[in-house]
């Protein structure tokens, strides 16, 4: 574990622009302080050189302007007070007002103890200016460093779009030394560190301060970028004639352990990926990927479900919908286009999902996605089997892979309900009708993506006309109005199926 904190210097020096930094801060408001704290005040400033344990301000990154705010742990182990809750909210503020995107990096024990009660109650107005920060569709970034514990990280430390923290912080609610002093005895090992929060999906990833510039430049270059026009892509391939796939050997195709997947069309499709991870809340499942990117030029929010990893198992629990209720907020929030991928055998069958509430998951992803207002399009990349898949389907527009399928059930298993038997499966797969010739013409799907003859076959090829026609449909999006959009979206799945 570190044991020297970095200062907001470093930090500053490390990530903006050289010479870019410029302060936003004003005086500390002057008030009434006993002797002792006073005489502690003094000595804070002497030793950390700075009038305060928060620094504030503006600085670029690789040309970009950004607000900053920073901890000085040498300043009274960077804990806030009013004086100090006073400056980050009135550079939250400006920040706001000026709509810059705000990066945070708080390293503190917390609230100040000299100052009592009214000192706790400062998180307040801080996760609140926060609050409104995002509301107006501004990015709001955190960098955790060592160590921050106690009310900064349980208000201003924790609401991020994207969280990272230096390798080997000490991050946690409760500080180890109070812990200690209040229960006899010592906290568990290796639990307040920053990568068991990054295992435990409480973060987004451990990034050296070295690293941290880069990282912060491509997802600023997503959730601060334009969308282009459509005429800036090459058109959609035309088919002369949809060719008459029998639905079973979509099914079969779909199930080649070659065949790509998400990772696939991402890393030939996209750029400047700023990968996620979990749900922020304690729970992550490796089977959703979640990211910012941009696709062909396009900055999304992009959902994918995840063959490669689910290829084991087969399923995926509660906490990969509670992920990706996260990436439908984020999208949201930052006003961008959100992608979603479609490629699983369903959700899990167990006692554990289960009791983890997966039915109520599907419903509030289904409720949560189709009133979203931000442009939404989605992709049937291959399996689309159950809840699992349907709970990241409805949007503005679905796309289906020649070789996609989307159905209540695998075939197998909805021939075991009718028949009592597996065999009958292509049967079933064919009178259900889940083949994309099929949805496209029910209207589940608006758009059919080609195979030559099977995306196994010419992955790379493929993987790009993916990439090329979410970008495509989401800049024909982006130039619908959008309440004109949110409506037609509610109509088409309030009319689905009517005749």
């Amino acid at each position: 574990m570190l044991t020297v904190p970095t200062t907001a210097q470093e930090l500053f020096d490390r990530v903006l622009d050289t010479g870019s930094y410029l302060s936003w801060d004003a005086p500390p408001i002057d008030l009434p302080a006993h002797t002792k704290y006073h005489d502690d005040l003094v000595a804070a400033r002497q030793k950390s050189g700075t009038d305060e344990s928060v620094r504030t301000g503006e600085g670029r990154i690789r040309g970009r302007r950004v607000a900053v705010i920073a901890c000085e742990f040498r300043f009274l182990a960077g804990s806030v007070g009013v004086a100090a809750a006073e400056r980050i909210v009135a550079a939250i503020e400006r920040a706001t007002a000026e709509r810059l995107p705000l990066l945070a990096s708080p390293t503190s024990g917390g609230t100040r103890m000299q100052e009592g009660t009214v000192a706790f109650l400062q998180m307040v107005k801080i996760a609140a200016a926060i609050k409104l920060h995002k509301d107006a569709h501004l990015a709001y970034l955190v960098y955790l460093r060592h160590p921050t514990t106690g009310g900064v990280f349980a208000s201003w430390g924790s609401l991020g779009h994207i969280t990272v923290a230096e390798p080997g912080a000490l991050i946690g609610f409760l500080g180890p030394r109070v812990y200690e002093s209040l229960y006899g005895e010592s906290f568990p090992e290796g639990v307040q560190t920053a990568e068991n929060l990054y295992q435990r999906g409480v973060i987004d990833g451990v990034v050296p301060v070295r690293w941290l510039r880069p990282i912060l430049d491509r997802a600023l270059r997503v959730v601060c970028g334009t969308t282009g026009a459509p005429g800036e892509l090459e058109p959609a391939p035309v088919l002369d004639e949809l060719p008459d796939i029998p639905a079973w050997e979509s099914v079969v195709a779909s199930r080649n352990p070659v065949r790509p997947g998400a990772r696939h069309v991402l890393r030939h499709g996209a750029t400047t990926l700023t990968p996620l991870s979990g749900t922020g809340q304690g729970e992550a499942d490796r089977s959703m990927l979640l990211c910012l990117a941009r696709v062909r030029g396009t900055p999304c929010v992009v959902l994918a479900q995840d063959r490669a990893l689910t290829r084991d198992s087969g399923a995926f629990g509660p906490a990969a919908l509670r992920e990706a209720r996260r990436g439908m907020h984020l999208a949201a929030e930052l006003r961008l286009p959100l992608v979603l991928i479609i490629d699983t055998v369903g959700a899990a069958l167990s006692k554990d999902a289960e009791e983890r509430g997966l039915a109520g998951e599907i419903a509030r992803s289904l409720a949560d996605l189709v009133t979203l207002k931000c442009p939404t399009v989605s992709v049937l990349l291959g399996q689309g089997t159950g809840g699992g898949a349907l709970a990241v389907l409805p949007a503005d527009r679905v796309l289906c892979a020649e070789n996609g399928w989307l159905a209540p059930l695998p075939p197998e298993g909805a021939s075991a309900i009718m028949f009592r038997d597996t065999a009958r499966a292509p049967e079933i797969a064919a009178e259900q009708g889940i083949r994309a010739r099929d949805l496209l013409a029910s209207g589940i799907v608006d758009a059919i993506i080609p195979e030559q003859p099977d995306a196994s076959a010419e992955p790379i090829l493929f993987s790009q006309r993916v990439a090329a026609a979410i970008a495509r449909e989401v800049r024909a999006l982006a130039l619908i109005p959008e309440q004109k959009r949110y409506a037609a979206r509610l109509h088409r799945y309030r009319t689905l199926g009517l005749p």
